[in-house]
């Protein structure tokens, strides 16, 4: 059976969404899974800071340029879990950026996708605010689309404004997430950490302070399932748990 696949979205720039994919892979593969993180989001190439190591082929080569299998452009996240986390980074020339972001090369996104969500128990894709078509492909390929906002009144404004673009595409976010801040709209809130650096991310394999807790909580709420996880203070998850919505 195929894992689930998730496209993580962020309703404007720099809402901290590829910080969240990375984030949340880590703590569904804290739980036992294998997670997959692909990058759509081309222009930042933000994911490619997370991992280490040589990035070739990266993921825009394998939508332009190689038949390789998508095992060829994985770099895996270095966390010490019992599932895995295997990152497809972008890490490209603009020529090749340009190539990545036609609609032949969408197409074979969505392949990569699919032939991800075959080998992973869970997919995430990182996802900037859809306005090309890579991030067409990623919202209309998924089970699920998540919004990830900042709390702010920008990031609440952005949410109604991406919602509506969503629509237009006749896709619903099942849920969404704020970052930095919490919003009346959002299903669960990723607090500020004190990481700060890519090279010290993740932050939740830590179980001190309420950081690791809440994003088991945004965890569950973006993939939609319970983690079997247990934290040294369950209070403090219970005193994070008490702030989601009814």
């Amino acid at each position: 059976m195929p894992g689930t696949t998730t496209a993580l979205v962020g309703a404007t720039g720099g809402a901290g969404t590829t910080r969240t994919a990375v984030e949340l892979a880590a703590m569904l593969a804290r739980d036992g899974r294998d997670v997959a993180v692909l990058d759509a989001a081309y222009a930042t190439q933000g994911l490619s800071h997370y991992v280490s190591g040589r990035i070739d082929p990266d993921l825009t080569t394998l939508v332009t340029e190689s038949a390789e299998p998508l095992d060829a452009g994985l770099v895996d996240l270095d966390v010490d879990t019992s599932g895995r986390v295997a990152c497809c980074p972008v890490s490209a020339p603009f020529e090749r950026l340009a190539r990545a972001k036609t609609a032949d090369a969408a197409q074979r996104f969505e392949e990569r996708v699919a032939e991800a969500a075959q080998r992973f128990d869970h997919v995430l894709v990182d996802t900037p605010p859809v306005a090309a078509n890579q991030a067409v492909a990623a919202v209309t390929s998924v089970d699920r689309v998540v919004l990830v906002t900042p709390g702010t009144r920008h990031g609440a404004d952005a949410l109604q404004q991406m919602r509506g673009r969503l629509r237009d595409l006749d896709v619903t976010a099942a849920a969404t997430l704020s970052t930095r801040g919490a919003i009346d709209d959002a299903d669960a809130t990723v607090p500020a950490s004190d990481v700060t650096e890519p090279d010290d991310a993740p932050a939740c394999l830590a179980d001190s302070g309420e950081f690791a807790p809440a994003v088991a909580v945004a965890t569950e709420v973006a993939v939609d399932e319970q983690l079997a996880i247990e934290f040294d203070d369950e209070g403090l998850r219970e005193t994070v748990e008490s702030y989601l919505p009814e």
